[in-house]
C-alpha cells in the first residue's frame, strides 16, 4: 500500500504509476486511455495497472478469479478512490464476467491470454472482453506469442517456454484474423518484445467500430 504524502511533498514516479506496464503507459501518454474513462481490467491481478487510473479519477472497474488480489485492488481502491464502490472489483472469470454489454470505455487484458487451457478457452476470453467493450473503445491485450521465437510444442496452441511452463501461444496471423473477424480496427501495428531465451510478449491494441456487427 502506499505510504500518505505530506503536504506539498511530491510523488515518486512508482508512487504515482505503481508497476504499471510500459505498453498500458504508452496508451495513457496517447489519451487513449483518459480519466473520464470507465476502464475495466480483466485478469487485474493485484492492480500493477490501476494505481494511477485510480488516482486519476477513472470509474475504474476490475476482476480476477484471485480473491487475494481482489482484496488488495479494494484495499487500493479505498485509499486511492474512495468515491468508487467496492463491488467495481469483484473476483470472477474472464471467459464469463457479469457485466452488461458495451459497459466500458476500455479493456485492458494484460498477461492473462496465455494462460488459457485451449483454444475454445481463449476464443471465449476475447468473446466477452469484445461483449462488454462499447462501440468505439478500447481492447488492450498483452500476451505471449510466437511471433520472434520458436518453442516447444506441447500439445495443440500449447508451447513451452523458457522456464518450462506451458503456455498458450498465438502468432501474427492468428491475431490479425481475429482482428478482421471481430470488425476491430488495430490502433497500433502488434509489438513484440522477446525475452531472452525465455518468451515473447506481444501488445495487441484493438478498436471497436462504432458500426461493430
Amino acid at each position: 500500500m502506499t505510504e500518505p504524502q505530506p503536504a506539498g511533498a511530491a510523488m515518486s514516479l512508482q508512487e504515482q504509476f505503481g508497476q504499471i506496464d510500459i505498453y498500458v503507459f504508452d496508451q495513457i501518454l496517447r489519451g487513449n486511455i483518459a480519466p473520464d474513462m470507465r476502464v475495466l481490467d480483466a485478469g487485474c491481478g493485484y492492480g500493477r495497472n490501476l494505481v494511477y487510473l485510480l488516482r486519476e479519477g477513472c470509474e475504474v472497474f476490475a476482476l480476477d478469479a484471485n480473491p487475494e488480489g481482489v482484496a488488495h485492488v479494494r484495499a487500493l481502491a479505498r485509499e486511492l478512490a474512495p468515491q468508487l464502490q467496492s463491488e467495481n472489483f469483484r473476483v470472477g472469470m474472464v471467459e464469463a464476467m457479469d457485466f452488461p454489454d458495451a459497459f466500458a470505455d476500455v479493456v485492458i487484458c494484460n498477461s492473462v491470454l496465455h494462460f488459457a487451457r485451449d483454444e475454445q478457452h481463449f476464443l471465449a476470453m476475447v468473446s466477452e472482453m469484445w461483449r462488454v467493450l462499447r462501440p468505439g473503445g478500447l481492447l488492450f491485450c498483452r500476451l505471449g506469442s510466437r511471433i520472434g521465437m520458436d518453442f516447444e510444442r506441447v500439445r495443440k496452441n500449447i508451447y513451452r517456454i523458457g522456464d518450462g511452463s506451458e503456455w498458450f501461444l498465438v502468432d501474427e496471423a492468428t491475431l490479425l484474423r481475429m482482428t478482421e473477424q471481430m470488425n476491430g480496427l488495430l490502433v497500433d501495428p502488434l509489438k513484440t518484445t522477446i525475452v531472452q531465451d525465455f518468451r515473447c510478449m506481444t501488445t495487441w491494441v484493438v478498436r471497436k467500430r462504432t458500426e461493430d456487427r
